[in-house]
């Protein structure tokens, strides 16, 4: 009752603009992501449907797109008290979704996580990333200045983050466990979680990181690709060879828009973990920095409207979305280039995906419903 009073007075002021420079920025990494994801994928496109076709992976992430936009229309609209009152609800089903990709789930590329539900495949994960944030971000408002201590700002957020993390170790899934653990620091760090349990959860962190690594063969071949791939070039070092000949091959310029040369089967999943790969053959460095600017300017502004917001539940949700954006793109232009192993973590906008790519937009419209109160109360601000 006490959280629902705290939003009274921005459910008032949800008829103010969202922000149009942060709604501006979304729609030109999803225009450049999809024109970009033509050319990586044209090659294997033709490839996989006999050479009939060319557009076959655009056409179905055009569909997730529009669902997206659609999406992200109508979470800009929705209140967030709305979010408030069903983190709990949506927090248990996304475990629920989890837990039943472990019986029911479909083995795509060698991982079992996909679900297929009346012919829609999607990824469970991808609902428990933004489940585990809108509950992070009510327990933030919940627990106030309490987060300070430990039984609340570790054991409580950490209570709440295993309970997705579980079923995504089960799952064998370490790329959204790191991917979630980043983000869930950061929001914690935000609620007021005291820094040296924070440090202390990170060297726990690379602890299991090391063991998980030593048990699983997989995950140790990755590291050794990572260090050594010139030893292993037609195996497990041949992936970032081909990602690194084509960054190499760019150069200052590039080879030109479409006339990626490792798309032709040569670099696997050049339209997916590694497209990022292909924009540098492209477009060379100047092409890769215009993609990178438009990212960090969506960060910056996320943030800055997370910094606005009317109550500690939007500034959570707020900079707990963004974060999960900055956090994908980081590791994923790390990978690409071997500044880290292969984590199997997409480019958002621009990877091919649709459950990523509609849930990033929806959550994408959550942060512009964010906007309106902010906006709102930096007006009032400045009449005062």
């Amino acid at each position: 009752m006490a959280g629902a009073k705290l939003f009274a007075k921005e459910d008032r002021q949800n008829g103010a603009a969202v922000d149009i420079p942060f709604l501006v920025l979304t729609l030109l990494l999803l225009t450049v992501g999809l024109a970009v994801l033509y050319s990586a994928s044209s090659a294997q496109s033709a490839y996989d449907t006999r050479y009939t076709m060319t557009t076959r992976y655009l056409q179905k992430q055009a569909v997730c797109a529009g669902l997206g936009l659609i999406a992200m229309w109508a979470f800009s609209r929705i209140p967030a008290i709305v979010w408030y009152r069903l983190a709990w609800p949506i927090y248990f089903v996304s475990i629920v979704l989890l837990l039943s990709v472990l019986v029911i789930g479909q083995q795509v590329n060698g991982a079992k996580r996909w679900i297929n539900i009346a012919g829609l495949q999607f990824q469970p994960s991808e609902v428990a990333k933004f489940a585990m944030i809108v509950l992070l971000s009510r327990l933030t408002l919940n627990y106030g200045e309490k987060a300070k201590r430990f039984r609340f700002g570790v054991l409580g957020f950490g209570g709440a983050l295993l309970g997705i993390l579980v079923p995504l170790a089960l799952e064998k899934h370490l790329s959204a466990i790191m991917l979630m653990g980043m983000v869930a620091v950061v929001m914690m760090y935000i609620a007021g979680t005291h820094p040296k349990w924070l440090l202390l959860g990170a060297a726990g962190a690379a602890v299991f990181l090391l063991v998980y690594i030593r048990f699983m063969g997989y995950a140790g071949d990755r590291v050794t690709a990572w260090r050594h791939p010139e030893l292993d070039p037609g195996d497990t070092g041949y992936q970032i060879l081909q990602s690194l000949y084509a960054i190499g091959s760019g150069g200052f310029f590039g080879l030109g828009p479409g006339k990626s040369r490792q798309k032709y089967l040569y670099l696997p999943f050049q339209y997916n973990d590694y497209i990022f790969a292909i924009v540098c053959e492209e477009l060379g460095l100047v092409g890769a920095l215009g993609i990178m600017a438009p990212f960090a300017l969506l960060i910056f502004r996320g943030y800055r409207i997370a910094r606005q917001a009317e109550n500690r539940f939007s500034t959570a949700l707020a900079a707990g979305l963004i974060s999960l954006i900055a956090v994908q793109t980081i590791l994923n232009l790390c990978v690409v280039t071997n500044l880290l192993p292969s984590t199997g973590i997409a480019l958002p906008f621009f990877s091919y995906g649709g459950t990523a790519l509609a849930v990033n937009l929806g959550e994408m419209g959550i942060v512009l419903n964010i906007s309106r109160s902010g906006k709102k109360r930096t007006i009032q601000e400045a009449a005062n």
